[in-house]
């Protein structure tokens, strides 16, 4: 059976500002890969191979990117949307291509190494209209919780409750499996959403809506903090995707082209991108992703963190716990520590940016931060 599948990736990505200031949080990288070739690599994987992604912002660079899927054995189509259509507007638009058998639906901005095929098993044996992928979580106030019963059959939703107030402690993991009945309940124009609106239409009617418990790792990257916690999940091995480049040590990944000069300190888990050059003297401490084409001057030290591709960390600088977009410049003797700077910023020599501090695209920091 070759089901057809979407992925959303239509979003905005504004809980990850000011990183998704320049780019659409589908191509945000994990470990130096979009988040959303994590997920296209997952689908291949697993024997899929019809695909339609829905567009809306910066969509040049997901087209760009993944073209027309050939590359991972896919065959790749793109549904633009001039306004956003919400998720289940954006599949009703979507009708013709996902056609008249059971298909699936994702989020792709989620990181995971979810059994698909499993999921779809689930969906069958239940004679299912309507299957919803649920992972369990402790904090609750961050997802919307779905309320099963025993039978796995949905009764209701809480949207991000407190903990002392959740009834359950499954979030809505954003990936689902239909039947093609499901259009006849999407209304016909306008945006419509799958959270807020159909899915409680559907457990208010009695529908066969279910949610589908799993215990495989997933991360929807929703915040800052969520995303740290998925690239470094992945350098530490609790989540089974592919890390690019060439494991030359144990928990030490290095690209093609890469310099890696004498008297280097790496201490795993560190991920190092392709063209990089890390000179005499520096100190990378894990877990670290390093993007490409970077630039680590001599005695400079990086610790827990991630840095996009492009740019240079200055001579005897020091980032620790950071997250520094692409063609970012630390000067010499900078000190940068617990912060989030956007995509062609600059901080000059020697200036200190306290935690917390938020940098939006293409500042220049010449100044006490």
């Amino acid at each position: 059976m070759n089901e057809r599948v979407m992925v959303l990736a239509a979003g905005m990505g504004t809980r990850l500002m000011p990183l998704t200031g320049e780019i659409s949080k589908p191509m945000v990288p994990v470990v130096n890969r979009p988040v959303m070739e994590h997920l296209v690599r997952l689908l291949a994987r697993h024997g899929f191979h019809e695909v339609v992604v829905n567009l809306h912002y910066l969509p040049e660079a997901i087209t760009g990117h993944f073209g027309d899927g050939s590359r991972w054995g896919l065959s790749i189509d793109y549904s633009k949307e001039e306004r956003l259509l919400g998720t289940a507007g954006g599949v009703r638009k979507c009708q013709e291509f996902l056609g008249t058998g059971t298909f699936m639906v994702m989020s792709g901005d989620a990181l995971t190494d979810v059994d698909l095929r499993g999921l779809i098993a689930y969906h069958l044996q239940n004679n299912a209209l309507a299957t919803i992928m649920v992972t369990p979580v402790e904090e609750t106030q961050k997802y919307g919780i779905v309320l099963a019963d025993d039978e796995g059959r949905v009764k209701g939703f809480q949207e991000k409750p407190a903990e002392a107030e959740a009834l359950s402690k499954v979030a809505n993991s954003g990936i689902y499996v239909f039947e093609p009945e499901i259009f006849e309940l999407i209304p016909g124009e306008g945006p419509y959403d799958f959270g807020r609106e159909l899915f409680p239409l559907l457990a208010e009617r009695g529908e066969a809506l279910f949610a589908w418990k799993n215990d495989y790792y997933w991360n929807d990257v929703g915040s800052i903090d969520e995303y740290m916690r998925g690239n470094f999940d992945v350098l530490e091995g609790n989540v089974d995707v592919e890390i690019p480049g060439v494991e030359i040590s144990p928990g030490v990944w290095v690209g093609t082209g890469t310099r890696i000069d004498r008297e280097v300190l790496v201490t795993p888990p560190v991920c190092i991108g392709d063209r990089c050059v890390i000179e005499e003297g520096a100190r990378l401490v894990g877990p670290l992703v390093i993007g490409p084409d970077t630039v680590v001057r001599a005695g400079a030290a990086l610790h827990r963190g991630i840095k996009w591709g492009g740019g240079y960390i200055g001579r005897d600088a020091s980032v620790m716990g950071s997250v520094i977009g692409s063609d970012f410049r630390i000067g010499d003797g900078a000190a940068v520590e617990g912060v989030i700077l956007g995509s062609g910023a600059v901080v000059e020599d020697g200036i200190m940016i306290h935690p917390s501090v938020k940098i939006v695209p293409g500042t220049v920091v010449d100044g006490d931060a």
